[in-house]
Order: C-alpha cells, then structure tokens, then sequence
C-alpha cells in the first residue's frame, strides 16, 4: 500500500479517504478482478472528476430508464423526478453524493445503494463487483433482493423500495444478476466490462489510462488529448 506521507492534499477533497481507497485497491488486486495495472490516487481523483462531469453533461445516463416502464403508483410517477427523488434517496442511505467511487462506502451502503438507487440495464455490474471484493457480499445482497421479490413483496418497505427505484422489474432484473453473478461470476459482455459507466473494472481501466500526475495531466490537456468524454468504441 502507498505510504500515507505521499498523499497529496487534494486526494483528501475529491477522494474524501484515500488510505480507505488504498486498502479496497488491495481487496481488489486480492479479489482477482481483471485490472492491470491499478490507478494511482491521481488517476482516481481523475475518475471523480469524470463522474461529475457524467453527472452534468450526461445525466440522461444515471437513475433513469428510457426504455423502462415507471410503475403505476403515485408515489413512484412523482420520484420519476429526479431532483424529488435525490433527498429521499440520501435519506435511504442508497446514495452516498460525496463518494462518487462508491470506494469509500461499507458493503452496507452499497447494498442500499443497489436496493434502493435505479441502474438501467446492466450498470448494476459497478456495484456488484465493488461487493465482489468483500467476502460474503453478494450472497448477502442475493438473500436480501430475493426476500423483497418473495415472502415481503407486499410488505410497506418492499413497496417503497420498488417505488423509489421507480421502474418496473427492477428488482428482479437485480436478483437474476445477483443470482448469475454467484453460479457463473459477472454478467457483463467484454463491451461492458471496459466502458467505465458500467463496470468497475472499467473504471478502473480509464483511470489507469490516464496521465499520472496533476503536470502531466496539464500538459495532456493542453495538447488536446485529455477528456472526460466517454472514449469511442468500435
């Protein structure tokens, strides 16, 4: 792990905890997730910084569906609004806004945030292989998800969760991940797995790929080859 005495004051704003993101870059080298070479704590903070930008120029890609079916309900046609939803979700504990990695996050929080928080299609896969990391995670997330699909399908809190993810089938496309991801590992194509929208090892890859240092950043930039746009594929 880098020595504490090497990070950098900045680390601290954009990464909230960075000896915290050092030790999970250790569970993951550990966990066996495909990622060579890891990002340094520059490259991360880069990483951050892409988020955000996701988050303003391209927020049509994050907690919404649109091809997805909203539910019936009152309650889950008024959270389809996004800026309603948002403090709702804070409340859960299913989002986490200054944690943009979700690398600083318990395997709790990132339970709740899988529970409570909508990811179209297959972005789930993130999260999923954050808790892949973790020992016991995913089975725990797999008896969770499976209780609010069947004996408490009806209860208040199922309800509420599957109003505040607002689209239909949620939680059962979830469970089949979950499910899948333990018999046969992650459910991703090899497209999935290197865009950094949906994969964590994605992520992690764009982060690697990136300059090394703040200097080297500056100068990538002034040449006109650094971006946080998301990266042309074939």
């Amino acid at each position: 792990m880098m020595s504490t005495s090497t990070i950098a004051w900045h680390a601290y704003l954009l990464l909230l905890r960075p000896r915290r993101i050092l030790a999970k870059l250790d569970k993951v080298r550990a966990s066996g997730l495909p990622v060579a070479p890891l990002p340094n704590l520059w490259q991360l903070e880069l990483g951050v910084l892409r988020m955000w930008h996701r988050i303003l120029f391209r927020s049509e890609t994050v907690g919404t569906s649109p091809e997805g079916r909203v539910r019936p309900t009152l309650r889950a046609r008024l959270l389809h609004w996004r800026p309603l939803r948002f403090p709702f979700l804070v409340a859960e504990r299913a989002v986490a806004p200054l944690d943009s990695t979700g690398m600083v996050s318990s395997r709790e929080r990132v339970i709740r945030h899988l529970l409570g928080a909508h990811h179209d299609g297959n972005q789930f896969v993130f999260d999923l292989e954050l808790l892949h990391s973790e020992p016991g995670a995913l089975e725990e997330l797999a008896r969770r998800v499976a209780a609010l699909n069947g004996p408490h399908a009806a209860t208040r809190r199922a309800q509420w969760l599957r109003d505040l993810t607002v689209f239909e089938g949620y939680h059962e496309s979830l469970e089949r991940a979950v499910q899948g991801t333990l018999a046969h590992g992650l459910p991703l194509t090899a497209g999935e797995a290197a865009n950094a929208d949906i994969s964590f090892r994605g992520y992690l890859a764009w982060c690697a790929r990136q300059p090394a240092t703040p200097a080297a950043t500056l100068a990538a930039w002034r040449r006109g080859s650094f971006s946080f746009a998301p990266e042309a594929r074939p």
